[in-house]
């Protein structure tokens, strides 16, 4: 146990040795403490509420699961988002490159998705439509996430391609209660 506490207080600080880790740590503990991978922060987002970890702490982030646009599979992605009252907004901004992340191009194939996002006590599931905003609509809203979030004004150095946004919007069941997914 007294390890563990020692290798999580060396990552806070950012001491990183693999001999202080190698067979001896529950590897789960470890990506949940400092995600890699997407498995690794998908892993974390739902095992504590929507909160993450490593170079995530802080991050406001969802899961998408959508359908793949040519396998037609389900794909679950980590994605930064803004939430405002009535829904999420994601930016396909793939880190600055060139070219639209995949979850954008099964979006514009099946606009019909699920998210997951941090609730009060859990991580709360539902059913969403993508709504791609505007070219001028997805300037404005860009604008206000790389204002906030310095990550998102540096993607914006980093290529001369429109980073489209997309609004994740609740689907409602019928009877004016939101559908759960």
């Amino acid at each position: 146990m007294w390890l563990r506490e020692l290798v999580l207080k060396a990552k806070l600080i950012g001491f990183q040795s693999h001999s202080l880790t190698e067979d001896r740590m529950d590897p789960e503990l470890d990506s949940l403490a400092d995600p890699r991978t997407n498995d690794d922060v998908i892993a974390a987002f739902r095992a504590q509420n929507g909160r993450v970890g490593g170079m995530f702490a802080g991050a406001d982030l969802v899961l998408l699961t959508t359908r793949g646009a040519r396998t037609g599979l389900a794909r679950t992605t980590p994605v930064a988002a803004r939430h405002e009252p009535d829904r999420f907004l994601v930016f396909a901004t793939n880190a600055g490159a060139a070219r639209d992340p995949a979850w954008l191009l099964n979006l514009r194939a099946y606009p019909m998705l699920e998210v997951e996002a941090p609730g009060v006590d859990r991580v709360e599931r539902f059913a969403a439509r993508a709504v791609e905003q505007s070219v001028e609509e997805s300037a404005r809203l860009y604008a206000l996430q790389a204002a906030d979030d310095p990550a998102f004004a540096a993607y914006r150095e980093r290529t001369p391609r429109a980073f489209p946004v997309i609004a994740l919007e609740r689907i409602d069941d019928g009877s004016g209660q939101r559908r759960r997914a």
